[in-house]
């Protein structure tokens, strides 16, 4: 039985490590994750903010995520979206899931990242 999602991967190219942290805790407000030393010498980066864990691998021939993203869930997103506008990043408002507010934005190797918000009272889980 599926308990939960552990981690998301993205790919990276490599030597990209230094702008993904920039974006990752800097404009995202993630935590970098040390990764066991038998995969830090692979490269890439792995990062948290509660439960949620996004792994940035790097691929050698790097093409980034355009369709595929995580769906990642905020509080208060006119707040967070801001964030990003703030520090630079671009945010582009999407209307289409209903119940939802969200936007997009990417990383800065191009990786496609949703950003929603259920809209009024939530079921208990």
């Amino acid at each position: 039985m599926l308990t939960a999602v552990d981690h998301v991967q993205l790919a990276a190219p490599a030597g990209s490590e230094d702008r993904l942290r920039a974006y990752y805790t800097d404009v995202l407000g993630m935590t970098e994750v040390s990764k066991p030393a038998v995969l830090a010498a692979r490269g890439g980066c792995w990062f948290a903010a509660g439960p949620v864990q996004l792994h940035l691998g790097v691929e050698h021939d790097f093409r980034p995520a355009r369709k595929a993203h995580p769906g990642l869930r905020v509080t208060g997103i006119e707040a967070y979206a801001r964030r990003l506008e703030e520090r630079g990043a671009e945010v582009v408002w999407d209307d289409g899931l209903p119940g939802h507010r969200r936007f997009y934005s990417e990383d800065p190797v191009g990786n496609r990242l949703e950003f929603l918000e259920p809209r009024g009272p939530q079921p208990a889980t």
